[in-house]
């Protein structure tokens, strides 16, 4: 595994001016003191990617310097934030016009604000964008995470992303220690896979072959909303990695508990990853049962096995040559079964990652 470029998210705070429902991690939020310094930051091994979040990552007041330190190691850097720090984004993007900025986004305004619990989160984050555009940025977009509550909007808010020419990337929710949540389920399965349908078909229809391959991405979101097992293997801790606020080198942000390969602080970079913890961590993402579809596991993932999603991609490009339709959710064949009554809404639950049922 030496001398590979690796796909590395960095997780600069745990605080966060959000309340989202979907996501506790406001309530157990980092210290300043505690937090990932530049020195361990400088440890990183080389990446061909790197995403920075948090919390929030703009409540970090040195992100210019986080940012400048990741880019002498990585090829390209996305930050997710909710978009709320306008002054700060706007200023932090002058300097770095090329970095990526992906704002949350949960809906249209109503279900934005409800969702997020922030005042005019949804202006502040908007308009952020709109600013960014206007600089002339050009890797920038929304992000939604879909849940029964927000799913009606999900096309609505691709459309405007659309008009705009922006990134529109999205999620389902899942449950882990990252989220601090372990009660997130999607009760309307089909009502929230009919939205995904929607999107698919507009995604295929399009001239972009990166749209099209998110069209399979939002496929594996319908099968993960049903409980299925993913559809391409998990290889996190093996070419990809995370790092908490506390410089805790792990895996992903889906498990159960947090599994710790090493940590920056104490250790190189060569300890951690070549040491046994992470030997042993690996032994344990093989036997995961967890089957998350999130874009840090997922998007490797398609690029290792891209024969997986191309030719799911050329079989639904064929049929959009005869069909308005291309794709519909009833090529799963858990859908089928749950529409037939052959499969029960409550063992659906069961093969969940959902542990509080609500």
């Amino acid at each position: 595994m030496a001398g590979k470029k690796l796909n590395g998210t960095v997780i600069v705070t745990y605080r966060c001016n959000a309340k989202c429902n979907m996501c506790k991690r406001y309530q157990s939020p980092s210290l300043p003191e505690d937090e990932i310094t530049i020195e361990a930051i400088k440890k990183l091994p080389e990446m061909y990617f790197t995403n920075i979040t948090g919390g929030e990552p703009f409540i970090r007041e040195d992100i210019k310097d986080i940012v400048c330190e990741l880019y002498k190691k990585s090829d390209r850097i996305v930050i997710s934030t909710n978009g709320f720090f306008t002054e700060k984004i706007i200023d932090l993007c002058k300097e770095f016009p090329k970095v990526g900025i992906r704002i949350s986004i949960e809906g249209l305004e109503e279900t934005n604000n409800s969702i997020r619990g922030l005042e005019d989160g949804f202006n502040k984050g908007y308009s952020t964008l709109i600013k960014l555009k206007e600089m002339g940025l050009k890797d920038i977009g929304f992000g939604m995470t879909v849940q029964d509550c927000n799913a009606c909007d999900l096309v609505p808010l691709y459309d405007i992303s659309d008009d705009l020419d922006m990134e529109f990337a999205t999620a389902a929710v899942h449950n882990s220690f990252y989220f601090v949540e372990t009660g997130n389920i999607i009760h309307e399965r089909e009502k929230v896979a009919l939205a995904f349908e929607e999107l698919i078909n507009k995604l295929l229809r399009s001239n972009s072959p990166k749209k099209w391959m998110r069209a399979y991405f939002n496929h594996g979101l319908i099968n993960y909303v049903y409980s299925q097992k993913r559809l391409l293997p998990c290889d996190m801790s093996f070419d990809t990695f995370f790092v908490d606020p506390y410089g805790d080198v792990v895996p992903c942000n889906g498990t159960r508990e947090k599994e710790v390969m090493g940590n920056l602080n104490k250790q190189s970079w060569d300890e951690i990853w070549n040491g046994e913890k992470a030997e042993a961590v690996r032994k344990k993402v093989r036997c995961c049962s967890r089957n998350c579809w999130m874009i840090g596991s997922v998007s490797p993932a398609m690029h290792k096995y891209i024969w997986v999603p191309g030719m799911w991609v050329m079989w639904h490009k064929l049929k959009s040559l005869f069909a308005k339709k291309p794709y519909s959710m009833y090529e799963n064949k858990i859908v089928r079964e749950y529409r037939d009554g052959k499969v029960t809404k409550e063992e659906l639950d069961r093969c969940s990652t959902c542990e509080v049922l609500k």
